[in-house]
């Protein structure tokens, strides 16, 4: 991105990795009595200067806030599906913390089959 005077600005990103949350996920009526785990990561897009410079956590994007969000929407969902996982993740971490873009990635780890099901997704602030 070019700012003023031909000026590049750099992309900025706090990344959150291997949260496991459990949770109830699933189209299988089995799957809809029990809890399983889900693994989900996310970069995101938030300019750190100011944070940096102050070295004080109200001028940063606070991480444990961002994880804290991604349990709840996980958990309070009981999503069939994780591609409706991640979009409702997506939308509440824009909508609620200062991010311009985020790449999120939820994997449901599928036994007994020994397989990993993966949705990655990218989003703008809209």
């Amino acid at each position: 991105m070019t700012g003023p005077a031909g000026a590049t600005r750099g992309r900025d990103t706090v990344s959150i990795r291997d949260l496991a949350v459990q949770a109830v996920i699933g189209v299988h009526a089995w799957e809809r009595e029990i809890d399983q785990t889900l693994i989900v990561s996310v970069d995101l897009a938030a300019d750190v200067r100011r944070a940096a410079a102050r070295d004080e956590l109200a001028d940063a994007l606070d991480y444990s806030a961002v994880a804290a969000t991604i349990a709840t929407v996980v958990r309070q969902g009981r999503f069939r599906l994780i591609e409706t996982a991640a979009e409702r993740v997506a939308e509440r971490l824009l909508a609620e913390h200062p991010v311009s873009w985020l790449r999120l990635e939820v994997r449901k780890p599928i036994t007994p089959d020994g397989y990993t099901a993966v949705i990655t997704i990218e989003r703008p602030q809209p």
